[in-house]
């Protein structure tokens, strides 16, 4: 094999080997092998319009159309002109498929499951970093640089996880960036046909001094260790830099801001996705069930309760699951003598939903349901998946107590006392003073807890209040005084201001996440979709237990026990134009990986998607803003520091290769003896590059010497021989004849001496100098000057244009007297 192409399969696996720290984000794994396809088919693309020759450009134009192509088979053919020729169709499909795969991030936890969207974001994602890296690295001879889209794929994967098994993948990447940098020091020694080492020393065969092809390491196999080590040491330190993801939505628990999963069932934020189920196009079914209940308005399906407020965001508290029993263990707070009537329920989930979540009635009593993995958490009375357990076609059935507490017992409920009372009446400190002056100035009039609560939930379905799903969602203290402040929100807004209220008058409470009773059937079935997500708030009666409540206009039906004459009955009309118009949800299930129909997102989808989508202050979700944001803070502390490394190497290759920029402005300078340079002249570009090489390696350039008198100290400084001084006092003669001759003859071969000097003055310097000259050269100080120097003149022009301005004679007024 070739040193191009072992360099090139270095390249596809150094970036693969990279990729490999995405892993842990999403399960299962398929898309990764799909990204490998891609990427060898996008380097073998590379190899071959290198070698046929193609223009650099055209190269990278090639395997970016080629990579476009093969996203179109992979995500679009249906849209795709004969399966693979990108149409107009095609790309709103891909575009549809990426917001869709950014919400799908900002709604999920680590690992979330693969939806198209996020298969899209990974496989695409792949490839751009594979493509950087193989134009850098191969196309552009250039494989130190070609680290930094490495390291910044590794740095975004390692910041937003922190597994124990992150090491593992650092070390593969680490891994392939060493095979790239020895790639590329082998395809150099193939190409210059031997390297120049150093001083002999005692005359050794193959020491320092001698003229080798092997043996010791070469001198770019020594660089590539060297910057090898700092990049290592960069990307350990790089993640802990990133901006702090805290265990939010992207948490391995599953349960901070608002998430609630099981196992790597690919756990949702719980408030981060109701927002954007309400605000869809389309009411896409989620689930069917069939009940024997009469009270079909009150069959809430619940998911998930969340007890936890911090200020910040309402959230559930982390609470040990075990086994499914059978029966459940009687709800909390709920007395013996309380009666109830047993209803039972089968339930149909949609093959899109992928939560480890079960939708069930409250308080469920049992369930039967398939499979091993489904754990019970009795503090929410909720089941969970484990394991990658998920209810994605999952036909279950349920028993559930339908309770109907009268007004009586609910007035004469005693105060809470003890765990109860300690936990759920717990408000932050932050919490602003309106909320609890508001809830006393609403509450003025009652006498117990029961007419308490009934006056906070009037209060909210008195016509005050504006139902919007297009408000801003959040959870916080600041979101709740803002929302009494306009009046106008949904769902999310209204449940968790009136738990918070509600613990400010000393009344337990929490929130519960999950679906209205949803649309019936002509067949008799019920039928839940996506607008059907929904918040309500619990409060707690010493004796009956959690009992629900609905503070939201326009939104399910207010329990039996809260309704007076003014409020309507149970099975009143819901008005669903609120929520977007549709009267009932599609017949098929949702093909888009967006909130609803994945379901996992379903289950949260009530509160969920109000924080990720309004980014309020209590909103858990990672948006992809946040992600965008990380994103370039990563790219930042990366291309900072190598800002003289890259600016340094671009300008020796246009010097040495004759572009524009070895022809002027940054690289300019005068030549010994006062005589400008003429840019334009291939030798006066070699003899500035070997002046600033030289300065690199800390021997000070002096305008004021000859090219003979500058090159003989050079040799001096630098400790050149053999080849290496030949070559500088070569390049001497050569700007001599440019200078002085009457007809300078073009002089073959500059960009090798240049080269062999640059060889001599490596391996004479310390490691530090070596490192200091790649990393920082010190000649990159004329970038800086360079922009001073522009910086000036633009000022100059400024100011003198504003003195002419400044100059201009003004025209006389006219005096009224003279008319």
């Amino acid at each position: 094999m070739s040193g191009r192409a072992r360099l090139t399969v270095s390249a596809a696996a150094a970036s693969l080997m990279a990729a490999a720290a995405l892993l842990p984000l999403a399960s299962p794994a398929g898309w990764y092998f799909q990204a490998v396809a891609c990427v060898l088919l996008q380097c073998a693309v590379g190899a071959g319009a290198r070698r046929i020759p193609l223009a650099r450009p055209l190269t990278v134009l090639a395997q970016a159309l080629v990579s476009l192509l093969a996203l179109t088979v992979v995500f679009a053919p249906h849209q795709a002109l004969g399966g693979i020729v990108p149409t107009p169709a095609a790309f709103r499909q891909l575009g549809q498929l990426v917001q869709s795969g950014l919400t799908d991030v900002g709604n999920y936890s680590i690992p979330a499951p693969v939806t198209p969207g996020i298969r899209l974001l990974l496989v695409g994602g792949v490839m751009v970093v594979a493509l950087a890296v193989d134009a850098t690295a191969v196309t552009y001879n250039s494989a130190a640089p070609a680290g930094l889209p490495l390291l910044a794929l590794y740095s975004v994967a390692a910041g937003l996880h922190s597994g124990g098994t992150q090491w593992l993948y650092f070390l593969i990447a680490a891994g392939g960036y060493l095979l790239l940098l020895l790639a590329e020091g082998r395809d150099r020694l193939s190409r210059w046909g031997r390297v120049f080492g150093g001083p002999a020393q005692g005359g050794r065969p193959g020491g320092p001094g001698s003229l080798t092809t092997g043996g010791t390491a070469s001198a770019p196999v020594r660089t590539g260790r060297r910057i090898g080590a700092m990049a290592l040491g960069i990307a350990l330190i790089a993640p802990l830099m990133l901006p702090s993801l805290g265990k939010g939505l992207l948490s391995t628990t599953g349960h901070g801001s608002g998430g609630v999963g099981g196992g790597n069932a690919g756990a949702v934020n719980l408030v981060a996705a109701l927002q954007d189920n309400l605000n869809q196009p389309d009411d896409r079914e989620v689930l069917t069930y069939r009940t024997t209940t009469k009270d079909v308005g009150g069959m809430y399906l619940r998911i998930a309760a969340l007890d936890k407020f911090d200020g910040k965001q309402w959230s559930p508290s982390k609470q040990e699951t075990e086994d499914l029993p059978t029966p459940f263990p009687r709800p909390q707070g709920m007395a013996d003598d309380v009666p109830f009537t047993t209803v039972t329920t089968r339930v149909q989930v949609d093959d899109s939903y992928v939560q480890g979540l079960l939708p069930l009635p409250f308080p469920a009593s049992s369930v039967s349901v398939p499979g091993t993995n489904w754990k019970f958490q009795p503090e929410g009375r909720m089941v969970v998946g484990a394991n990658g357990q998920n209810a994605s076609g999952v036909q279950y059935t349920v028993a559930s107590m339908q309770v109907q507490p009268t007004a009586q017992e609910l007035a004469g409920a005693p105060p809470a006392t003890g765990r109860i009372a300690s936990q759920y009446e717990k408000v932050p400190a932050s919490l602003p003073a309106v909320v609890a002056a508001t809830a006393q100035q609403v509450t003025r009039d009652a006498t117990n807890d029961y007419e308490r609560a009934l006056d906070l939930q009037r209060y909210f379905t008195s016509g005050q209040f504006v139902y919007n799903t297009q408000a801003k969602a959040g959870t916080g203290v600041d979101a709740i005084a803002r929302f009494l402040q306009t009046k106008e929100g949904f769902c999310v807004h209204f449940a968790f201001t009136m738990a918070a209220m509600a613990r400010t008058l000393h009344i337990p409470a929490r929130v519960a996440i999950g679906f209205t009773p949803g649309s019936q059937n002509p067949d008799g079935s019920m039928s839940v979709g996506l607008k059907d997500a929904h918040a309500w708030p619990e409060l707690y009666f010493e004796g009956i237990g959690w009992t629900r409540f609905e503070p939201t206009p326009y939104r399910g039906s207010a329990p039996s026990y809260t309704q007076t004459p003014t409020t309507g009955t149970s099975n009143e009309p819901r008005d669903r134009t609120q929520h977007g118009g549709v009267t009932g949800p599609s017949a098929t299930p949702s093909t888009s990986p967006s909130c609803a129909p994945d379901s996992p997102r379903q289950a949260a989808d009530c509160g969920a998607a109000a924080t990720a989508a309004g980014g309020g202050p209590g909103g858990g979700g990672i948006g992809a803003g946040r992600i965008a944001l990380i994103a370039l803070a990563a790219a930042l502390m990366l291309l900072v520091p190598a800002t003289p490394l890259l600016w340094r190497s671009r300008l020796r290759a246009a010097r040495l290769g004759g572009g524009r920029f070895g022809s002027g402005r940054f690289a300019g300078g005068r030549l010994g003896g006062g005589r400008a340079v003429r840019a334009e002249e291939p030798a006066l570009s070699a003899w500035r590059e070997v002046l600033d090489t030289g300065w690199d390696y800390g021997v000070l350039p002096d305008d004021s010497e000859t090219p003979r008198r500058a090159m003989a100290r050079l040799v001096a400084e630098g400790r050149l021989s053999g080849e290496a001084a030949a070559s500088a006092s070569a390049l001497a003669t050569a700007v001599e004849q440019t200078l002085y001759a009457p007809h300078p003859r073009p002089v073959p071969g500059l960009a090798a001496e240049v080269q062999r000097v640059r060889g001599g003055l490596h391996a004479s310097a310390s490691r530090t100098a070596r490192l200091r000259a790649r990393l920082l050269p010190r000649s990159s100080v004329r970038l800086v000057w360079a922009l001073s120097s522009r910086w000036t003149a633009l000022s100059t022009r400024v100011s003198a244009a504003a003195r002419k301005a400044a100059s201009l004679p003004r025209p006389r007024r006219r005096n009224p007297k003279e008319a």
